[in-house]
């Protein structure tokens, strides 16, 4: 104790050693009761184990993790007719994980019935349009039905659960339901190309057919993909390929995995696969420019012929 007086008295002698001893004792003050302020409020060690919500009703699960000290929010809802409405099918963090106190644990419903949306009308605009309003809608395209008109890919009429829908019409139908499109195509259009779906979700993959005429086949999905995980699905074979020609209102066939090393091997496949159709398709589409236009040229001259001809018989 006398050595910490004697040491004290030395430093109060020397104003700037003094001075610097409190700065630097204030600052080592002030770190330690930051510390301590932020262990206290990030409650540090603290931690809460996830329970697993799934099948339970939402009321419970919010009541269960009030108790644990975690907060719940609905994030998306789903209509799955095998489960009762308002339990809860799927949950991030999964149950198990190990979080702080005041986490928030994102669920999704099961909805008590499934929504209704409006149903445009969508007839007199073009094919890419009339995808556009009923996707905006919530709505997607049950079948392209194509019938000879000069308004090629312009839809000319609509139709919706069997029923014709019209300008007038006030249609409900159920989200992510389809309705049918009759489009105009002329006698002698030529075919349009299949696009590249490899990689895409299954909605992207509908949209970019949809937009090119085209219609979807049978979709296959590995196994273990349900309601809950559609969506991380992607499409990793399709037939025709990407890149081929179609006629309009073809069907595409799709088959999706989960398998991200499945998706990748495919993908590399495909991608060759269509820069070969590509190719080959413009070539034909060269060569066939090339015919018609040799065949163009050709026709003046065989028409001079001919009346060459026919002056010099005039004459004789």
């Amino acid at each position: 104790m006398k050595d910490f007086a004697y040491y004290r008295q030395r430093l109060r002698r020397n104003p700037l050693a003094w001075n610097l001893t409190l700065i630097a004792a204030i600052l080592l003050a002030a770190a330690l009761v930051a510390h301590l302020a932020m262990q206290v409020g990030t409650r540090h060690g603290a931690r809460r184990t996830v329970p697993d919500f799934a099948g339970i009703r939402f009321d419970d699960a919010l009541r269960i993790a009030r108790e644990r000290s975690l907060d719940l929010h609905i994030n998306d809802s789903l209509f799955v007719p095998a489960y009762e409405g308002g339990i809860v099918l799927d949950q991030l963090p999964e149950g198990g994980t190990e979080v702080k106190p005041g986490r928030t644990v994102y669920v999704t419903i099961n909805s008590f019935r499934q929504k209704m949306v409006p149903v445009p009308y969508v007839a007199g605009h073009s094919l890419r349009q009339a995808k556009n309003m009923l996707e905006i809608a919530g709505l997607g395209i049950e079948q392209l039905v194509y019938r000879p008109d000069i308004a090629t890919n312009y839809v000319l009429e609509e139709a919706c659960g069997g029923k014709p829908v019209t300008a007038s019409t006030h249609m409900e139908a159920e989200m992510g339901s389809g309705v049918t499109l009759y489009v105009g195509v002329e006698s002698d259009h030529g075919p349009t190309v299949v696009p590249q779906t490899v990689g895409l979700s299954l909605q992207e993959a509908k949209s970019r057919l949809w937009e090119q005429g085209l219609n979807i086949g049978q979709v296959l999905f590995d196994e273990g993909i349900n309601l809950l995980n559609q969506k991380e699905a992607r499409v990793y074979l399709q037939s025709p390929s990407g890149e081929r020609g179609a006629a309009l209102g073809s069907k595409v066939d799709l088959r999706l995995t989960l398998d991200a090393k499945k998706l990748a091997e495919h993908r590399t496949v495909a991608e060759k696969q269509a820069r070969k159709s590509a190719e080959e398709r413009i070539a034909a589409e060269r060569e066939r420019a090339d015919s018609l236009a040799a065949a163009e040229l050709q026709l003046p001259a065989e028409t001079d012929n001919t009346t060459a001809s026919g002056g010099d018989e005039f004459f004789d």
